[in-house]
């Protein structure tokens, strides 16, 4: 979670000291460790470090190869020992990641990235060749943004400082706020300013100047490519069941010990699930062996007394049974939360500027109490089981497994697994059949999500329009000839992993990095290579989990049914509750960036406000975002058009709004 910022003037112009002292400021809360800084012929590098590994406490960054590259590192290399025996003698088992990514670099070129497995980002310039590289590891589990000028580029780990620091506004990326509103999460791409990019997962971004132009501006050579992928032609066959259970409990394994390797103690969340408990049960496994390269591992368990049905106590108790020690835990129920009404714009403290539309004006008692732990512990690694759902979590389906045998006609196992399935589901052929079908058709259903409709009532119609993908969740059609289908959708999959990874910015208030074995490329390489009948047989959800798993986990964890989510009844508000037109002002900045319309919105909220029936969670959010909207006006980050008032929205509407307050 190191923390790296650079700016290239393409005119050899280094930027100006109070420039390059507020950067320095918005870094520090991020890297305590170091405060390293390179400097030439117009380029700018900030490094501060946040270690987590012995190895990382040696690094010397930005670190400058042998041809004169400057790299600089954020990240974790999983594959250290394969590295080293392929570039031989410049390197030792002691080396640091950063040095064996530079020779990495020196003898590959940029082809080394799909050779570096983990967690990472980095940032590259070439004197050389005149050109940066920025580039992040295949899964994104680390952030990296990068912004384009006319006569520079600038690159950051965090946002704050292309956004504040930029010396220009910005208009609002329609589609980031789409997908944020839908909560479906953004594309991993976007940011929500336009001109501010995200490096996508899995891909570079290569940086350089291009021709002068005719007020002798350069502009810049932008382009992104992709350096690794799934590949559809790998398959894992073996005879038996007990082959594929083994490679399941080796990657796994593999995929844990990475995780691990800390100078300071780990801390696991444990829910009592199939997936923390799997992490956590594979750890123990490998610390008794003498497999893990950390001095040990806690665990942390969040649950709710008050919600029984979920079941957790009796099933993280166990598995803190099997370790011979207790976790933390943290009863949300007894946790006395202020529940009282936030007013209108305080969601967001303008002392704190939040460059996504994440509330900072008040942190949870949960919040509060993780980061206290958190801190106290000296903990600065935890392992998550998100991910765990690529090996067949939910409602079994056989939607999946059907479409691969239509894309590759097999029709008579096709007809025998029909029958099977139906036979265990108790439903009849045709619909099963009908389902996984449709996934093919370009005519399928591709309507906004039922919980997002209301909302539109009070968008501006264009704005809905434009940006309909996004407020779909990004859905795709299964191709019938190329990949696997049952690819396609882990990819999809992943596509909605990655995006949720990209939207969850860290805080500087509680610092750790974050590591999910389940998210382990090898790993999720298995997974894909394989049949998918292993994943999910008829009617048995995780069957190769839990085959492989036994002995490890508790039968209790891997023979308990799936967590159940208790429904929430819609929330009742009072009139009191919500801000009146008075409070909100007749200036809706929603409205000048074209999103919101006014009219429509103060309809709602009235209806709201006089207790009838109303979207509350989407009103809720709506309100969120103008909230936004203003705190970002505060900052003086928004365009004179929209923080005046103007209607961006009248050249794409046909009709003038009115204001709120009328």
């Amino acid at each position: 979670m190191s923390v790296q910022f650079g700016r290239w003037n393409f005119e050899g112009q280094p930027p100006a000291p109070d420039y390059i002292e507020k950067v320095g400021a918005a870094l520090a809360p991020y890297g305590p460790d170091s405060n390293e800084s390179f400097s030439k012929d117009g380029i700018k590098i900030l490094y501060r470090a946040f270690h987590t590994t012995k190895e990382s406490c040696y690094e010397k960054q930005p670190c400058i190869s042998p041809s004169g590259a400057v790299i600089t590192w954020d990240g974790r290399l999983d594959n250290r020992a394969d590295l080293i025996s392929e570039l031989q003698d410049c390197l030792t088992s002691a080396s640091t990641d950063v040095a064996i990514v530079s020779a990495a670099y020196e003898k590959w070129g940029a082809h080394c990235l799909r050779k570096l497995i983990g967690d990472w980002a980095l940032s590259l310039w070439n004197p050389r060749e005149r050109s940066v590289l920025l580039a992040k590891d295949p899964i994104g589990t680390k952030h990296l943004y990068y912004s384009l000028d006319d006569n520079q580029v600038t690159w950051s780990t965090i946002l704050n400082p292309l956004v504040l620091f930029a010396d220009k506004t910005f208009e609002i990326c329609e589609e980031y706020i789409a997908g944020w509103f839908a909560i479906m999460f953004p594309a991993a791409h976007l940011t929500p300013y336009i001109g501010i990019h995200a490096v996508p997962p899995s891909c570079s971004v290569l940086l350089r100047p291009g021709k002068r132009g005719n007020h002798g501006q350069h502009g810049v050579k932008h382009v992104v490519s992709k350096y690794w992928d799934f590949d559809p032609g790998k398959r894992i066959r073996y005879r038996a069941d007990a082959d594929y259970e083994e490679h399941f409990r080796s990657a796994l394994a593999t995929a844990v010990q990475c995780r691990l390797r800390s100078d300071r103690p780990v801390l696991a969340e444990l829910s009592g699930g199939m997936d923390s408990s799997s992490i956590v049960c594979m750890a123990d496994l490998l610390i008794t062996r003498g497999h893990a390269n950390c001095p040990r591992l806690d665990t942390i368990t969040w649950y709710d007394e008050s919600k029984p049905n979920w079941g957790e106590l009796p099933h993280f108790t166990k598995i803190e049974e099997r370790r011979g020690r207790t976790g933390h835990h943290i009863n949300a129920a007894s946790l006395k939360e202020d529940h009282s009404q936030i007013s209108f714009g305080a969601e967001f403290v303008s002392n704190r500027f939040a460059p996504t539309p994440i509330p900072n004006g008040r942190q949870s008692e949960l919040f509060k109490q993780n980061a206290a732990y958190i801190g106290s512990g000296g903990y600065r690694v935890t392992l998550s089981g998100i991910g765990g759902e690529f090996t067949g979590d939910g409602v079994p389906t056989p939607t999946p497994e059907f479409q691969n045998l239509l894309a590759r006609g097999r029709f008579v196992t096709l007809a025998r697994q029909l029958n099977a399935w139906a036979a265990k589901m108790r439903k009849n052929r045709l619909p099963l059949l009908w389902e996984a079908l449709r996934g093919f058709s370009p005519l399928a259903p591709r309507d906004i999500a039922e919980y997002v409709n209301p909302a539109a009532s009070w968008f501006h119609s264009g704005f809905v329009r434009r940006n309909r993908a996004a407020f779909c969740g990004y859905p795709f059609r299964v191709r019938l000839f190329g990949p696997l289908p049952s690819l396609q959708d882990n990819i999809k999959r992943l596509d909605d992993l990655r995006r949720l990874l990209a939207y969850c910015d860290f805080q500087s208030e509680m610092l750790y990095e974050k590591r999910f074995p389940y998210l382990d490329r090898d790993f999720l390489e298995f997974i894909c290579s394989i049949p998918r009948e292993q994943i999910v047989r008829v009617g048995q959800r995780r069957s190769l989990m839990k085959r492989a798993l036994i002995g490890i986990v508790p039968d209790e964890i891997l023979n308990r049914k799936k967590k159940e989510t208790i429904p929430q009844g819609t929330p009742k508000h009072t009139s009191a509750e919500w801000p009146s037109s008075v409070e909100i002002g007749q200036h809706i900045i929603g409205n000048s960036a074209g999103i919101i319309d006014p009219d429509r919105f103060a309809e709602v909220l009235q209806k709201a406000r006089r207790n009838e029936e109303a979207p509350i969670q989407s009103l809720k959010r709506t309100l969120t975002l103008e909230s936004w909207l203003r705190h970002l006006t505060i900052h003086k980050v928004l365009g004179s058009d929209v923080a005046s008032g103007e209607k961006k929205h009248q050249l794409l509407e046909p009709t003038r709004p009115k204001s709120l307050a009328s």
